[in-house]
């Protein structure tokens, strides 16, 4: 991306190259190919955008803010402003809201004050956990179902496999139950890797089934 500054002021933002009238001379397009210098296309007014992401957060989490673009020492920076969290918790309809018909998504039908209107990343991350926890299971179902059937024993290592999936599913949905704050939240899925180079992260991972 590029930047028309004139006088000190950012004129136009350019994301695409393309043909250019500046002043009262019209460049083609190759004023922003490898056959101009970036002095060249300063001397005209063009300059490349350097990018500040120190505030940039990950949008899985936040609300980042548009980018801003500031030109200043001889250089245009797109830069953000401080991200927002999302919602930690879920928000129910409260009585005013399921009462006013004008209202944009109004509430569904048979809506309470106990009825979610937006779901908190916990309801999510927790069922992403149960959703997870179900397909893991789900390949050794048939275990279960030729027990029923057929009253074919299930092997222990495999009972043993699926009540740690169970407990593991558990403890997950607890910490995420437990975090304070979204940046807590953040925490239990962020990766580290430790002196003995294990990467692991505070969530931990769902067992495997020894082969």
């Amino acid at each position: 991306m590029w930047a028309l500054v004139e006088d000190n002021a950012i004129i136009k933002i350019i994301n695409n190259p393309k043909t250019m009238v500046i002043g009262d001379v019209r460049h083609s397009k190759n004023i922003f190919s490898f056959r101009w210098t970036n002095e060249e296309r300063e001397a005209i007014g063009i300059y490349e955008i350097v990018f500040d992401n120190s505030n940039k957060k990950d949008e899985e989490y936040y609300i980042n803010t548009n980018q801003s673009f500031d030109y200043s020492d001889g250089q245009v920076i797109a830069s953000y402003g401080t991200a927002t969290p999302k919602q930690l918790t879920d928000i129910n309809w409260t009585q005013e809201q399921i009462d006013d018909p004008s209202l944009v998504g109004k509430a569904p039908e048979g809506a309470d004050t106990d009825t979610v209107r937006i779901e908190g990343l916990k309801t999510i991350k927790i069922r992403q956990v149960k959703e997870a926890s179900a397909s893991i299971l789900q390949k050794t179902d048939w275990y279960v179902v030729r027990k029923s059937d057929a009253g074919t024993a299930i092997p222990s290592a495999i009972t043993n496999y699926r009540a740690s999936i169970r407990i593991k599913s558990n403890e997950m949905e607890t910490s995420i139950n437990n975090a304070s704050d979204v940046p807590a939240l953040e925490t239990l899925y962020t990766y580290t890797t430790n002196d003995a180079g294990v990467t692991s992260r505070p969530l931990g991972e769902f067992p495997i089934l020894e082969s």
